[in-house]
C-alpha cells in the first residue's frame, strides 16, 4: 500500500515534458503545460478533491458516461453557457429577471473556476463535494450552500434533458447529502426576528411620506415588501367594510396561487389620502417624493431668488437615473437603512464626517465617501461601524414576521396562516414567533 501524502504537494515543472507535475500518495499525474491558466486549475481541481477525500487516492470516473452520440468533450463551461440562454428566458416576472438568474450566477461560479475545463461527463459527487467545500471555506451559511449545489445538481439535470449528459451523471450528483444542522462544521443564519416597534416608529420622521404608509401598511395587514411597492387602486376593492387588495403579481403566482391582501380600518386610514389619482398609477412614487422634496428644500431656502433662477436652478440638466414611477423591494429597503442611519447614528468617533466639495472654492461641503471613511477609520474600527449598522438596522420583511407575530399571539396559526397568504402552516412558524409567555401561565397553573 503506497504511503499517504500528509504535506500539502506542490505545483512542479516535469522538465522532460514541460509538463506541470504533481506527487498523491506515490503517483505523478501531470498537468498540462506548465504555467498556464489550465494546468494551475487542474491543479486546484485535484488538491480539492483530494482534501475533501480524506487525502485518499481520487477515483477515476466510469468509462461510457456520455450520452451515446452526443459530444463527449462537453466541458463544464460548455454545459454552463448552453443553460444560461434557458435560464435568463426561464426564471422572469413581468418581463424583469428575477432573482434566481443572480443565485444560479453565484451558485456557479466556484464550480467554474475549478472545474470549467473539465470535462461535464466527469464531474461526480466527489468534485461537487470540493466545490461545497469552496463556498464553507467563503463564510457561507448552512442553508445558502445547500440551496446553490441544488442549484448545481439543476444545471446538470437540464443538461439530462436536453441528451447533452447521462443520466448518470446526475444520479451520481444526487448521491451528495446536505449539510446537516449540528452535524457540519458551517455557520448557521440567525433567523429573522421581528423588529421592535420603537424602532419603527423612531424612523418615521426620517423617510418620506411614501415609504411611512408602506411601512404601516406592511405592520397592519402583513404583505410582503414586494406586494406594497406595486399597489394600484385598479387593484382595490372598497366596496365592503374590509377592502380587499388583489396584488398584479405576487411571490407565489407561478404556483398558480391566488393572493387576496385583506385591509382593515386602520390601513384603509393610511391609503385614503394616496386613493384621489389615477387607477392605474401607482400609489406609492419615488418620482413624487423627490418632487416633494424639491419643493420643500425651495421653500426653506434662505437666500434670494436672484441667487438662483428659481426651483430646480441648481440641479443638473440631465441625470444619471431618474426616479421611477414605483419602488422596488430593494430602493424600498435602501430607503429604510438610511433612514435607521439617521437615527440611530454610530458614536462620534466612527461617525461619517463632512469634508470640503471638491473642485469648489466656496465653503459648500459634502459627506466623504464610503471608500474614504473605511479608509479614515482602518479595518478594526470600520468592522465596529458594520456591527454597529446591523444592530440598529432593520429591513421590509421584518415587519411582515412582526405581523405574523401579532396575528397568531391573539387569533392563533391558522388564523395568521390565511391573512400571510400560506398555504402551509408550517410556513408560518417560520414567521410567527411563539408566544412563550402564554406557555408559561398555562404551565403555572398546570404543573
Amino acid at each position: 500500500m503506497p504511503k499517504l501524502t500528509r504535506k500539502l504537494p506542490s505545483y512542479r515543472l516535469h522538465k522532460a515534458s514541460g509538463q506541470a507535475v504533481i506527487t498523491l500518495n506515490g503517483k505523478d499525474m501531470y498537468l498540462g503545460v506548465y504555467g498556464n491558466t489550465e494546468s494551475k486549475a487542474e491543479y486546484d481541481r485535484i488538491i480539492a478533491e483530494w482534501l475533501v477525500n480524506h487525502r485518499q487516492d481520487i477515483a477515476t470516473p466510469p468509462t461510457g458516461i456520455a450520452v451515446e452520440n452526443a459530444a463527449h468533450d462537453l466541458t463544464v463551461n460548455e454545459l454552463f453557457s448552453a443553460y444560461w440562454p434557458f435560464a435568463i428566458g426561464y426564471y422572469v416576472k413581468n418581463g424583469q429577471p428575477t432573482g434566481e438568474v443572480e443565485n444560479l450566477r453565484d451558485a456557479a461560479r466556484p464550480m467554474i473556476a475549478r472545474y470549467g475545463q473539465s470535462a461535464a461527463s466527469q464531474f461526480g459527487p466527489l468534485a461537487l463535494e470540493a466545490v461545497r467545500q469552496a463556498m464553507i471555506e467563503q463564510g457561507l451559511c448552512r442553508r445558502v450552500i445547500n440551496g446553490r449545489v441544488n442549484r448545481i445538481r439543476r444545471i446538470f439535470k437540464w443538461g439530462v434533458s436536453k441528451q447533452l449528459l447521462s443520466p448518470l451523471v446526475l444520479q451520481s450528483l444526487q448521491s451528495l447529502a446536505p449539510l446537516k444542522k449540528g452535524r457540519c462544521n458551517v455557520r448557521e443564519a440567525e433567523p429573522v426576528k421581528p423588529v421592535d416597534e420603537q424602532h419603527v416608529r423612531a424612523i418615521l420622521p426620517y423617510v418620506s411620506p411614501q415609504i411611512a404608509a408602506m411601512i404601516q401598511l406592511q405592520m397592519f395587514t402583513g404583505m410582503r415588501p414586494g406586494e406594497v411597492v406595486i399597489m394600484r387602486g385598479c387593484d382595490l376593492n372598497c366596496s365592503g367594510k374590509i377592502w380587499t387588495y388583489t396584488p398584479s403579481s405576487h411571490k407565489t403566482e407561478h404556483h398558480d396561487r391566488n393572493r387576496i391582501v385583506y385591509i382593515g380600518p386602520q390601513a384603509q386610514r393610511v391609503l385614503e389620502p394616496w386613493m384621489a389619482r389615477s387607477l392605474k398609477t401607482y400609489l406609492f412614487s419615488p418620482a413624487e417624493a423627490e418632487k416633494s422634496r424639491r419643493e420643500q428644500q425651495h421653500a426653506q431656502r434662505h437666500t434670494p431668488l436672484s441667487c438662483g433662477n428659481g426651483l430646480d436652478s441648481n440641479r443638473r440638466k440631465w441625470r444619471i437615473k431618474t426616479p421611477a414611477e414605483c419602488y422596488t423591494t430593494t430602493s424600498y429597503a435602501r430607503a429604510i437603512a438610511d433612514a435607521c442611519d439617521k437615527c440611530f447614528p454610530p458614536p462620534a468617533r466612527l461617525a461619517r464626517i463632512r469634508v470640503p466639495a471638491r473642485g469648489r472654492k466656496t465653503h459648500s461641503t459634502r459627506w466623504e465617501s464610503i471608500l474614504e471613511w473605511h479608509r479614515r477609520l482602518g479595518n478594526e474600527k470600520w468592522s465596529e461601524v458594520k456591527r454597529w449598522q446591523e444592530e440598529h438596522r432593520w429591513s421590509p420583511n421584518q415587519l411582515r414576521h412582526n405581523a405574523a407575530t401579532y396575528l397568531r399571539k391573539q387569533f392563533g396559526i391558522e388564523a395568521a396562516r390565511v391573512v400571510l397568504g400560506h398555504t402551509s402552516a408550517a410556513v408560518t412558524e417560520i414567521y410567527a414567533e411563539l408566544d412563550r409567555n402564554k406557555a408559561a401561565d398555562i404551565m403555572a397553573q398546570v404543573g
